[in-house]
């Protein structure tokens, strides 16, 4: 064997035995006083607002419990990358978080297509992702070993909204969707709806995802004459959609889905905001109907941009999920040991709300209700 080979077998050997030493002693992300988290989520696109509004709550959150010394000593750092709502990029922030940042367990990816993207590697990399921000029912059937939901399916807010429009008397609809997956499924609660209450069948216009190229659907739900319209996108596009629609004379109720629901959103809007209605998958921001809305309030005091945001909620309670399955899983963390953590977590208190997990469920929370936007812009229950 020349020289400069057996140097080569020498160091190669070596750098095995450092990884395995390494690998040995801890997890990927963990130190002595930190444990990295990673984000991969469209903090430019068309759900831009309510990315950032989402990670400024988990953040907030993350806050409190780092300046109470961390978990077991460790402190939160959250790595977040922008994809810009687009999966290819998705795919490749994952394995940047994953080998360069060395993150310990994902959290609060936002999109559908996107989170669908990459369960493949979080399987493979045996790797937990815990609240993507989707409703999407491909995260909660079949069961996804390594991924935690926390917010309620878009199936289960979409018939929640024809059965409340059906009981108003409004029985002919048209619906606006997103060309993705998103799309796709919450647009089987609308067909599921349908048949459970015997109603029309709706007319259905599409937009491309990602886009505001909401024209055609315009036109296409205007000659339609509905009772009532159903929003099935994100925030810019739902936004266009109203005003043209507006605009042309539509005064129909619109109704949208929990995932725009924003402070940029309804300000948007403007004048057109008032009376659309808009589930929600958690409690009120800046009313104190639960526990949980009581200590967001005292924990946003400070912060008057987050005060009356749902997608601050959303990230704070995120995190807070995510805190409780750290220290659940003690003082020496494996990713597997916080996926048996969060199992443990079943019907846990965060505050008027229970999580639904166990080892045949990670579906999070069963919380859906019905607001409208008020002339003020207000979000009213």
């Amino acid at each position: 064997m020349k020289a400069h080979q057996k140097l080569s077998l020498v160091v190669g050997i070596g750098l095995l035995g450092l990884f395995m030493v390494g690998s040995a002693n801890a997890e990927p992300g963990i130190t002595s006083n930190t444990i990295v988290i990673g984000q991969s989520a469209g903090f430019t696109g068309t759900a831009g607002d309510e990315v950032k509004q989402a990670t400024a709550g988990a953040q907030l959150y993350f806050d409190t419990v780092n300046k109470q010394g961390g978990v077991f000593g460790r402190k939160i750092v959250l790595e977040s990358m922008d994809d810009g709502f687009e999966p290819k990029r998705t795919i490749e922030n994952t394995h940047k978080l994953l080998t360069e940042k060395n993150a310990f367990a994902l959290f609060l990816y936002r999109g559908t297509p996107t989170t669908e993207s990459i369960l493949s590697t979080i399987t493979d990399a045996k790797v937990p992702l815990i609240a993507p921000v989707t409703g999407a029912t491909s995260l909660h059937e079949p069961l996804q070993h390594y991924v935690f939901n926390v917010r309620s399916r878009y199936r289960q807010e979409v018939i929640t909204d024809i059965e409340q429009l059906k009981g108003m008397g409004l029985m002919r609809y048209s619906v606006l969707v997103s060309n993705d997956s998103f799309g796709n499924d919450a647009l089987e609660g609308v067909k599921q709806a349908i048949k459970k209450f015997n109603l029309p069948d709706p007319v259905i216009a599409s937009y491309e995802r990602n886009t505001v190229a909401v024209e055609a659907a315009v036109k296409k739900i205007f000659a339609s004459n509905p009772q009532a319209v159903l929003l099935i996108c994100t925030a810019k596009p739902c936004a266009a959609f109203i005003k043209e629609y507006r605009l042309a004379g539509g005064n129909q109720q619109l109704v949208t889905l929990s995932n725009v629901s924003s402070k940029a959103f309804v300000q948007s809007l403007g004048k057109d905001a008032r009376g659309i209605g808009m589930t929600q998958v958690f409690p009120s921001p800046d009313s104190p109907v639960t526990a949980i809305s009581k200590e967001f309030i005292t924990a946003v005091k400070n912060h008057s941009e987050l005060s009356d945001s749902y997608p601050a909620m959303e990230g704070y309670i995120s995190a807070k999920v995510l805190v409780e399955g750290l220290r659940r899983t003690g003082n020496k963390p494996t990713r597997e040991g916080l996926v048996s953590a969060l199992e443990s977590m079943g019907g846990y208190d965060l505050g008027g709300l229970s999580l639904k997990y166990g080892p045949s469920s990670h579906d999070g929370l069963n919380f859906i209700e019905l607001t409208v936007i008020s002339k003020g812009g207000y979000v009213m229950r």
